[in-house]
């Protein structure tokens, strides 16, 4: 047991609201990077607390250490992946051939489920980037809002950056959770569905329907793409089930008795990295050389892509930070014995925490990391059961998702893309986001209840 762990209760709730509040200060006030300013935090819960500084050091190195080697080859991978999937054109050919497949007048639909299964392996911005001018198209032509599309659209996306591993953020909740991803690819999906449909072409058909919203001007003359040039459909829709079926199958090995045979196979397989490692040879190539690309292009492709996972990773793991020091000073334990004596459920918690650092933050990433340290340093969260924590791993990601508002550099994104006012965008996203991110919470409440 920690020294630090002995500590009074009433210095310790003090030391919390002091570091959460500078942290929040930072941020929000001064405009602080989230690193230093996650960093600041956790360093002054500890200091007020009365942790030897040595123990902060140990905090502040475990932290890293521990939450840095479960994610930064899964960040990495993935970024390349996508990238990969972002050249060769596999986000408009799903797009397209979707589109195609359900018709003008469910195009909503499928940019929906396009829109999240793009965001899995493509970060959010760029899977918007790619795809919303298949969405002016529809618009110009069917002489609809572009909010009818865009919607959609932007759930679609939403939902897959949210919930749906291997996008960063809940690979870094199920690794600071320490769940297997499997299991959160499961909940991930069963949550992701119903969120993106109630946010999607639902709420999209009321934005659509209310506010009348011409295609920007800059882009009313865009070309229609060209399908020529794009891979195969089926092709992309293999490459991209190729982790998480092998993510899957190798939980579902080590619960189904008929499968212990190819246990230890799945077993490898099925790890992450190494499913994700998989996948990326075979984009490079499937998508890449077969497509044209020299490995020179490749090379430089996949290199451009690790440029933003530097800040994911550093966030993340300044995350890890204040779950150690949460953890080594007892708050975890004073946090997990107020919840045990509130009757409230983990993953009601989780959501609220989550939420709350959303509101305040606005980055997502920052939401999901700082929940994700609290509910982590909580005790005997690693004896609840795989699937419940999977559903505590969607309960934060929803959290993180709701309420997006003017401290979101995604608002501001969507507003000039789609060509919207604030108001609007209050209107139509800021509800968008808040549809996707409680609905998706409820589905895993509901799951949870079940464990």
């Amino acid at each position: 047991m920690s020294e630090a762990a002995t500590l009074d209760p009433t210095r310790l709730v003090i030391a919390a609201i002091i570091g959460l509040a500078l942290l929040l200060v930072l941020i929000i006030k001064f405009k602080v990077h989230a690193m230093i300013s996650i960093l600041l935090g956790a360093i002054t819960i500890g200091v007020v607390a009365g942790m030897p500084l040595t123990e902060i050091v140990t905090a502040v190195n475990d932290g890293i250490s521990n939450t840095l080697k479960g994610i930064a080859l899964l960040v990495g991978l993935g970024s390349m992946f996508g990238a990969i999937l972002e050249a060769s054109g596999g986000a408009q050919t799903l797009a397209v051939t979707m589109v195609k497949k359900f018709g003008d007048e469910k195009a909503a639909w499928a940019l929906g489920v396009t829109g999240l299964i793009i965001a899995m392996p493509v970060f959010f911005d760029a899977g918007l980037i790619i795809l919303i001018p298949l969405a002016f198209s529809l618009a110009k032509r069917t002489k609809r809002s572009t909010l009818f599309y865009a919607i959609p659209l932007l759930a679609g996306l939403a939902v897959g950056h949210a919930f749906i591993p291997p996008t960063p953020g809940p690979v870094l909740v199920a690794t600071m959770l320490n769940v297997d991803l499997g299991w959160v690819i499961l909940v991930g999906i069963a949550c992701g569905t119903v969120a993106m449909i109630i946010a999607g072409p639902v709420w999209g058909s009321i934005c659509g329907k209310k506010y009348m919203v011409p295609v920007p001007e800059h882009v009313a003359s865009q070309e229609d793409i060209d399908k020529s040039k794009l891979p195969k459909f089926s092709t992309i829709v293999l490459i991209i089930a190729i982790p998480l079926v092998l993510i899957i199958f190798k939980s579902l090995a080590g619960v189904i008795p008929a499968m212990a045979p190819v246990a230890p196979v799945f077993t490898f397989l099925g790890e992450p990295f190494v499913a994700l490692l998989i996948a990326t040879i075979v984009a490079m190539l499937v998508l890449g050389k077969r497509h044209g690309y020299s490995m020179e292009e490749l090379e430089k492709i996949m290199t451009k892509s690790l440029e933003p996972t530097g800040l994911i990773l550093l966030v993340t793991a300044c995350g890890g930070v204040l779950r150690y020091v949460l953890q080594y000073s007892g708050l975890g334990d004073l946090i997990g014995n107020a919840v045990a004596s509130a009757n409230l459920p983990i993953v009601l918690v989780a959501f609220i925490v989550a939420a709350l650092v959303r509101i305040c933050v606005g980055s997502a990433t920052v939401a999901m990391t700082m929940a994700a340290g609290i509910i982590a340093a909580m005790p005997g969260i690693s004896e609840l059961p795989p699937l419940y924590l999977a559903c505590v791993v969607a309960a934060v990601a929803g959290g993180s998702t709701v309420c997006s508002h003017f401290n979101d550099s995604g608002f501001w994104l969507v507003k000039s893309l789609v060509g919207v006012d604030e108001k609007t965008n209050l209107k139509t996203w800021t509800i968008m986001e808040t549809l996707v991110g409680f609905s998706g919470f409820v589905v895993a409440f509901i799951i949870s209840l079940f464990v």
